[in-house]
């Protein structure tokens, strides 16, 4: 599981770097106005949809699916059930697609009716919202190809993908952005535009790994009808949990103007360890998982689950903590060019901290949530999304005054620590995930490790990178903030045992060995 973690890690690290340099070129380019909060709402409504269809209730449903008719009855039967699922899914998508691009306004006036009181704005943001919303038709069926490598334990293909999406986008804005009305159209094209890309090289992979897919006409076989019935659930906790992003925008486009703006950007550093992290720890984990537990191995799946939060603590304490500590050197160094001025780095900065709250909870989410899946129960993480789109509304609610844009990151970051607690309370409930004892001793002492880092964060803030800064030297003085970030943790975790540096490093070059080619 651990070569799945780092090879996913690997490829996702890459993809969130170029992602950061994109957002620092739109920082740059748009700043926080007009033109930047219409593109970014208008690429969240087709991001809503493909969390929902395609990374969501379809992953956990068809996955496990997946890799048990691949166990059990072979590549063959694998395969047709590939073939009908896209079948299906590419009809139904299709059709959503067709009424999004026809209902796009009406869209608009419910996912961002602050919006409305600006007509140029709100024209704006339905333009831009009809070239990207194709986006949401290719993109899930690049997560069905995804799905088939995964479930072939092929990690790498899958998440390189992203990088293709950032290189793509990056080049649309520096090269079409002459040629459009504005930096935003540029940029709506370059997100459809990779999807075609994404799509093309998924397929190609898992025709390379022996699962060339066709497009059959769409069928409701029993076999489409029972992994209907596992995706409702988790369609409607899904649902829930989109439900609870599409507050979080609502609610930011009724804050002053350049709000959205604000928390994209913070948002893009967050989902840096984020989705490098979560997204690794979760897709290496659910393919094992659903193995160990259709083979009837219980033991080993707790034991899997166990590693898997180590593995995910281990990265996400000491990044929650630095982005909590010292979030402005950080948006300085990455935004603070161009039209993004220092006062709008300082309120990014501080929806930055915000964010910062909850993720090891985001992380978490992914641990916990196989659990869930693997054993075909898509049905009760749905009830424990209920009452938390609710908290997370009426958060959002009391924050949305007072903290303005640190309200959406904070009331977020509440409710993701309240569904992991619900989460991992019914797991141990039932007897499906305890603690061990490794991870007992462990998790305490990478808490203490990250606190020492943090501590040694907060003092080189103000004695180091503060007098670089003020010579104008800030990339240098963040850089210094990382090296003894990393010192700190790293020495202290190893002198406390949280971790023993040299099983990671076997680990990874025992993989790098049996990838190399051979001679």
């Amino acid at each position: 599981m651990l070569r799945g973690i780092l090879t996913v890690g690997g490829w996702t690290m890459v993809s969130r770097i170029l992602g950061l340099a994109r957002e620092m070129l739109i920082a740059a380019i748009l700043g926080t106005g007009p033109v930047a909060d219409a593109f970014f709402v208008a690429l969240k409504l087709p991001n809503l949809f493909r969390r929902l269809f395609g990374e969501g209730a379809f992953n956990a449903a068809f996955i496990p699916a997946f890799s048990g008719l691949l166990a059990t009855e072979g590549p063959d039967a694998a395969r047709r059930f590939a073939d009908e699922a896209l079948g299906v899914l590419a009809f139904w998508l299709a059709g959503l697609t067709i009424a999004g691009e026809i209902f796009m306004p009406q869209l608009m006036f419910l996912l961002a009716p602050g919006f409305s009181a600006d007509p140029a704005k709100f024209a704006l943001t339905v333009t831009l919202s009809r070239i990207t919303f194709p986006y949401l038709l290719l993109i899930c069926l690049a997560a069905l190809f995804a799905g088939v490598l995964n479930g072939l334990d092929r990690f790498a293909a899958a998440t390189a993908s992203y990088v293709l999406f950032n290189v793509v986008s990056i080049a649309c804005m520096l090269w079409l952005t002459p040629y459009m009305p504005t930096p935003g159209h540029a940029l709506a094209w370059g997100i459809t535009a990779s999807g075609v890309v994404q799509l093309g090289l998924l397929a190609w992979a898992a025709a390379r790994a022996g699962m060339r897919l066709r497009l059959p006409r769409p069928r409701l076989t029993p076999q489409m009808r029972a992994l209907m019935r596992r995706m409702a659930p988790g369609l409607i906790g899904g649902g829930v949990t989109q439900i609870n992003f599409a507050v979080d925008v609502i609610i930011m486009s009724l804050l002053p103007a350049g709000s959205v703006a604000l928390l994209n950007y913070a948002d893009r550093v967050n989902q840096l360890p984020l989705g490098v992290i979560g997204a690794a720890v979760g897709t290496a984990l659910l393919p094992l998982l659903s193995r160990q537990v259709r083979s009837g191995e219980m033991d080993a799946a707790s034991a899997t689950m166990n590693r898997a939060m180590e593995y995910a603590f281990f990265l996400t304490l000491p990044a929650a903590l630095a982005l909590l500590v010292v979030p402005e050197p950080v948006m300085a160094v990455l935004f603070g060019r161009g039209a993004m001025d220092m006062r709008s780095v300082h309120l990014a900065s501080q929806s930055l901290a915000a964010y910062a709250v909850g993720l090891p909870a985001f992380v978490l989410v992914k641990v916990l949530s196989p659990g869930f899946f693997a054993r075909g129960d898509t049905a009760t993480p749905v009830k424990v999304s209920l009452g938390v789109i609710v908290l997370n509304f009426s958060l959002n609610l009391a924050f949305m005054v007072p903290l303005r844009h640190m309200g959406p990151a904070l009331a977020s970051s509440v409710a993701a620590t309240v569904n992991v607690g619900i989460l991992g309370a019914i797991l141990a409930r039932r007897g499906q995930f305890a603690v061990d004892a490794r991870a007992r001793k462990k998790l305490p002492r990478m808490g203490l490790a990250a606190a020492i880092m943090a501590t040694a964060l907060w003092g080189a803030a103000r004695l180091v990178y503060a007098p670089m800064a003020a010579h104008g030297w800030r990339s240098i003085g963040l850089a210094a903030l990382v090296a003894i970030g990393l010192a700190a943790y790293l020495g202290a975790g190893q002198a406390l045992e949280a971790f023993d540096l040299r099983e990671f490093a076997a680990t990874a070059l025992r993989r790098r060995r049996e990838t190399a080619p051979a001679a």
